[in-house]
C-alpha cells in the first residue's frame, strides 16, 4: 500500500471513529429542553402523544463503550489502519498460506496412491473420479456448468459426449487443462453478402441432418470451400485447428440459422485458459479422469 492510501484511509478512520466517539459522549452530558412533565414539547394526535426525555439506559451506556473498546483494540492487533499490520502481523494471505500448506498435508497421502496411476486408470478409480469432480465443480463449472455440459452463450464445450475439438484422448485433455486453448474463427461478413451468409449458414445446419430448405443449402455448398482449411471438406472439423466438427448436431454457440449467421459474419473467439499454475498436475490429472470418464461413457453409452 502506497503512503497515500495509507494515509487517506487512516484520516478516515480517525474521522469516523471520532465522530462517532464524539457523538457517544456528547449524547451523555447534553442538556435538552424540558417542560415541567418531562416532555419536549412535541405533541401528535391533537395532544395525545407527547415526546418524552428520558436518559439512554445504562447498559446501553456501557454496551456501546465496550464497542469503542473493541473497535480501538481491533486497530491495535489486526490490520485496519492504513498500512499498520498490527501487533500479531496477521494478514489474510499468511492466514490462506497456513491452510492451504495444512490443507495439502493432509491431502497428500491420499493423493500419493493415485501418482503412479494413468488417466484412464483413475478414471476407472471411484474414489479418484469423485474427488475429480469435486476440482472440476470448484474450477471449472462457471463455464462448462456443474455436470460438464457446457455453455452456448459463451460457447463452452460440452465436455460428456464424445465430440471433441481438440481431441478427446487422455493426454490431449491433460494438455487441454494445463496450457489452455485459442481457438479461432475468423469474421466473413467483409468477404461474403449477407445472401452468401444466409446461404452458407442453411448449408452448414444440412451438415448435421436432413435439411428442412434444401434449395437454400444447395446454395451455400459452393461457399462452403473457403471452410474446408479449416473444417475439412466434409465440415468434419480438425484436432489440430480445434476446428468444431460441423456434422455433429450439437454446436457450440447454437443450431439456429440466426446464430450460424452471426458466426459467420462476426467470428468467434474462444479461449480455455490454462491452470497448470493454479491447480498444478496432481490435481489436473484428477480433473482429466473425471472427464474422461464421463466423456468416454457417454461414448459407449451411444455405440449401444
Amino acid at each position: 500500500m502506497s503512503a497515500f492510501w495509507s494515509h487517506w484511509i487512516r484520516f478516515l478512520v480517525v474521522l469516523n471513529l471520532g465522530i462517532t466517539l464524539f457523538l457517544f459522549l456528547w449524547g451523555q452530558v447534553v442538556k435538552i429542553p424540558t417542560r415541567a412533565d418531562g416532555t419536549s414539547g412535541h405533541v401528535w394526535a391533537h395532544g395525545a402523544l407527547r415526546e418524552g426525555v428520558r436518559r439512554l439506559p445504562l447498559w446501553w451506556v456501557l454496551v456501546s463503550a465496550s464497542l469503542f473498546v473493541v473497535a480501538f483494540g481491533y486497530l491495535v492487533r489486526y490490520p485496519g489502519f492504513g498500512a499498520w499490520r498490527g501487533t500479531t502481523g496477521w494478514t489474510a494471505h499468511g492466514q490462506l498460506a497456513r491452510e492451504t500448506a495444512a490443507n495439502d498435508a493432509r491431502l497428500d497421502p491420499v493423493l500419493k496412491q493415485f501418482d503412479g496411476m494413468s488417466v484412464e486408470q483413475l478414471a476407472a478409480t471411484p474414489e479418484a473420479t469423485r474427488m475429480g469432480r469435486r476440482l472440476f465443480v470448484d474450477n471449472c463449472a462457471a463455464c462448462h456448468g456443474h455436470d460438464g455440459r457446457g455453455g452456448r452463450a459463451i460457447g463452452a464445450p460440452d465436455l460428456t459426449d464424445s465430440d471433441w475439438l481438440w481431441g478427446g484422448t487422455a493426454q490431449t485433455i491433460m494438455t487441454t487443462i494445463l496450457d489452455g486453448r485459442t481457438g479461432v474463427m475468423p469474421p466473413f461478413g467483409g468477404a461474403m453478402s449477407a445472401r452468401d451468409i444466409e446461404h452458407l449458414a442453411y448449408y452448414v445446419l444440412s451438415l448435421s441432418g436432413p435439411s428442412a430448405t434444401p434449395a437454400l443449402a444447395e446454395q451455400g455448398k459452393e461457399k462452403f470451400v473457403v471452410c474446408t482449411a479449416c473444417h475439412g471438406p466434409e465440415g468434419k472439423g480438425n484436432p489440430a485447428l480445434g476446428a468444431p466438427n460441423l456434422t455433429y448436431a450439437k454446436r457450440l454457440y447454437g443450431d439456429d440459422i440466426p446464430t450460424l449467421e452471426r458466426t459467420i459474419r462476426d467470428g468467434r473467439t474462444g479461449t480455455m485458459p490454462a491452470w497448470r499454475q493454479r491447480l498444478g498436475e496432481r490435481n489436473v490429472r484428477l480433473i482429466a479422469a473425471w472427464i474422461y470418464a464421463q466423456s468416454h461413457g457417454a461414448a459407449r453409452t451411444a455405440a449401444r
